[in-house]
């Protein structure tokens, strides 16, 4: 019989096997088969912790959620307080990524976008994260509008990122953030 941690390690190994098909291979190639293979799970190994796909998405997206929501919390809770905190955070979180988490982030999309398309409400708990980072961008002591625009203006850059539509320079990266963070001020 499995411990706990061996069990979760299969089903950390399951999920990743999953997230990595979708990234490489589109989510037409994510199969039950295809998961169990890359994990060096058997498929009943598979069935055993996610009964079917939509169990596997499901369990993809609510914990990239969780990742959300501890980068998030981390990086704010490095700013100090004041207004503009969850602003500055989320320009952080847009400009200064390491880089395995902006491959990670990049993992995250495809599997998001995946999910998305088998049924769109499985991304339902990323909408909860986004409602709960809007939330506090809208509560930071700045114009709302302000608040939204940075938001926004950080999720167009990742989301030209994700579809490859374009990438700043080096240069303009930096001019984008010092304007950007000059909005962050109240």
């Amino acid at each position: 019989m499995l411990s706990p941690r061996d069990r979760e390690d299969t089903r950390s190994r399951l999920l990743a096997a999953a997230e990595t098909i979708v990234a490489e291979r589109g989510v037409g190639a994510l199969t039950l088969d295809a998961v169990a293979a890359a994990a060096g799970v058997s498929k009943g190994g598979l069935l055993h912790h996610y009964r079917s796909k939509e169990a596997l998405l499901t369990a993809i997206v609510t914990r990239m959620a969780e990742e959300m929501r501890a980068v998030f919390d981390m990086l704010y809770a490095a700013e100090p307080p004041g207004p503009g905190r969850a602003a500055r955070a989320g320009l952080v979180w847009a400009f200064h990524k390491p880089p395995e988490r902006e491959a990670r982030d990049l993992r995250i999309a495809a599997a998001l976008l995946a999910a998305h398309a088998h049924d769109p409400a499985l991304i339902d708990p990323i909408r909860a994260e986004h409602a709960h980072i809007r939330a506090l961008m809208m509560d930071d002591g700045l114009p709302p509008a302000r608040a939204m625009l940075l938001m926004t203006a950080a999720d167009g850059l990742f989301l030209a990122k994700v579809f490859s539509l374009w990438e700043p320079s080096e240069a303009l990266a930096r001019d984008m953030e010092a304007t950007m963070r000059a909005l962050t001020v109240p």
